[in-house]
């Protein structure tokens, strides 16, 4: 390891190990976690004439490994499970099915169409505003330079536009049930 990154290292050590440690809530997982980062550091060093702010850096490459590490968790998980080694139902029953059921896609659909009707209750602002982030999954800047406003207005109609349906779906006596108060 060539001086810089010994440098590096012990500016940084303590702060990685933290981040990991709060990202992961488990020190054993912290620790493996710090070590695959300072591999890719280490991996990596040729970039590091590149960059201007060592610290976020490191914590990009932090915050990715953690994600790389939780989606290949997840991935593993979803297809595999704990189970004995002589099994009593076919392995075919152990794969998740994903489909959706009839029932649970009529019952998104009316859910669907009745969020619709009750957002139609709405300034025309506050749906244009949920319209843009949920379905047509804008990022808040992109809502933002579309409606000429600025990211903490879109924050805020976001926010209103929400307290505002779920005022006006609770007060639905029929969806009582189903929204939650």
């Amino acid at each position: 390891m060539n001086e810089q990154l010994t440098i590096i290292y012990e500016e940084f050590n303590r702060y990685i190990y933290h981040l990991c440690l709060k990202l992961t809530r488990n020190t054993t997982e912290a620790e493996d976690l710090m070590q695959e980062v300072w591999v890719k550091v280490v991996r990596y060093e040729n970039n590091l004439q590149n960059v201007d702010h060592v610290k976020a850096w490191l914590t990009t490459i932090t915050m990715n490994t953690f994600r790389d590490r939780y989606r290949k968790n997840v991935r593993r998980s979803k297809y595999m499970m704990n189970q004995p080694e002589q099994l009593d139902v076919p392995i075919l029953d152990l794969v998740p099915n994903n489909e959706i059921s009839t029932e649970e896609q009529i019952e998104k659909t009316e859910i669907t169409k009745l969020v619709q009707a009750k957002m139609a209750k709405l300034d025309m602002i506050y749906q244009k505003t949920l319209w843009y982030f949920y379905v047509e999954q804008y990022s808040l800047a992109e809502i933002s330079s579309l409606m000429k406003v600025s990211v903490g207005t879109v924050k805020s109609r976001l926010f209103r536009a929400k307290a505002r349906l779920k005022e006006i779906l609770v007060a639905d006596e029929q969806l009582e049930a189903v929204v939650p108060a």
